[in-house]
């Protein structure tokens, strides 16, 4: 076999793997996860019905809403409404494309596309998730959706500077944008948000733990408002809103919109973890150039990352109150563009020391 059917063919295997295998069953029962969270949040039983502790609810729910009626309303602009829900989930599913979700199994490395521009095709595709919200509001010919559009779009803008401003000083670190030399750098040097896993000997590094966590809140904080989740949800708002940009959408349409949020929340948590706590890598546990079990163990273990954090995502939608609009242009301008922009020059002024 030539090398670039290899290639050809383990990139597909990748490919059809995290989709098919990983993704979509995580985004089904990231939906059953979160019910259940909350039903012990608020002290009650969540689903317990369909199969042994309700663990067959997402499959009934799948059937549910293929069975559903797709309508359209009269008034809508037909091809942008079929459109928008297609937009809005397919950017939050190409962008795990280049985020290492292992090291390597059997010789392959465990990323579908190793670009040197990683962070950069992640912002860079991701931002576009906004227009398939935008065009649905538009589209729907409604004002609910209409104003969940126009919200979705200025809170999108006023959060993707500060989420791209947060990342700066760990490249700065690091010395390139590809994820997996992020990876390779924790592995050798410490955690981001954890200095103290790996060799951080040189006593300048540990100055670098304080802007490290600051840039990891202002990042996650603003994948929380880039995904839409509480208490950033002002697009959707159901009490005000009646459910904003997807209020007059149906069945599987409607369904695309759900699968890009939890979509985007499990692509997010990846590049979080990726980002802050060293990818696939947990000390003591080699990588897979030492056996195909590990590189299977260093999969688990960047997985088990991304399902605590989904978990902080879930409780914090059922622990904190929605902000005001108000509340949610002052943070992102006033406070989260400042911090993040400060916090680049204190890495920039130390960085010299620990090189």
């Amino acid at each position: 076999m030539t090398p670039e059917s290899f290639l050809i063919i383990t990139s597909l295997l990748k490919i059809v793997g995290i989709l098919f295998i990983v993704i979509l069953p995580m985004v089904s029962y990231a939906v059953y996860a979160e019910r259940k969270v909350s039903a012990a949040i608020q002290d009650r039983l969540g689903p317990n019905r369909v199969g042994p502790a309700g663990l067959l609810q997402p499959i009934a729910d799948m059937f549910k809403l293929l069975l559903k009626e797709d309508f359209t309303p009269r008034a809508a602009n037909t091809f942008y409404y079929w459109l928008a829900p297609c937009l809005a989930v397919m950017p939050a599913i190409i962008t795990i494309a280049v985020v290492p979700f292992g090291s390597t199994l059997f010789g392959v490395p465990m990323v579908i596309a190793d670009v040197n521009v990683g962070i950069l095709f992640v912002f860079a595709i991701a931002s576009l998730g906004v227009y398939g919200i935008v065009i649905g509001g538009w589209a729907s010919n409604s004002k609910y959706p209409f104003l969940g559009g126009i919200r979705s779009s200025a809170q999108m803008l006023s959060y993707e500077l500060s989420l791209g401003l947060a990342v700066i000083p760990v490249f700065l670190l690091v010395g390139n944008l590809r994820l997996t030399s992020v990876v390779r750098y924790q592995i050798e040097h410490g955690w981001f948000i954890a200095p103290f896993i790996g060799d951080w000997t040189n006593p300048w590094k540990w100055l670098l733990t304080i802007p490290m966590i600051v840039s990891f809140i202002v990042f996650t904080i603003a994948i929380f408002a880039e995904t839409n989740r509480l208490p950033f949800d002002l697009p959707e708002a159901e009490q005000e809103l009646a459910g904003g940009y997807n209020t007059e959408y149906s069945s599987m349409k409607f369904s695309l919109y759900f699968l890009g949020e939890y979509a985007a929340m499990i692509t997010g948590s990846a590049v979080i973890v990726t980002l802050f706590f060293g990818g696939w890598h947990l000390p003591g546990i080699p990588d897979g150039s030492h056996g195909w079990i590990f590189g299977l163990i260093n999969i688990a273990v960047f997985f088990a990352k991304v399902a605590i954090i989904i978990f902080f995502f879930m409780w914090v939608r059922w622990t904190l109150p929605r902000f005001r609009y108000d509340q949610l242009m002052r943070l992102g301008w006033l406070f989260f563009f400042e911090i993040a922009l400060v916090n680049i020059f204190v890495v920039a002024a130390i960085v010299p020391f620990i090189q």
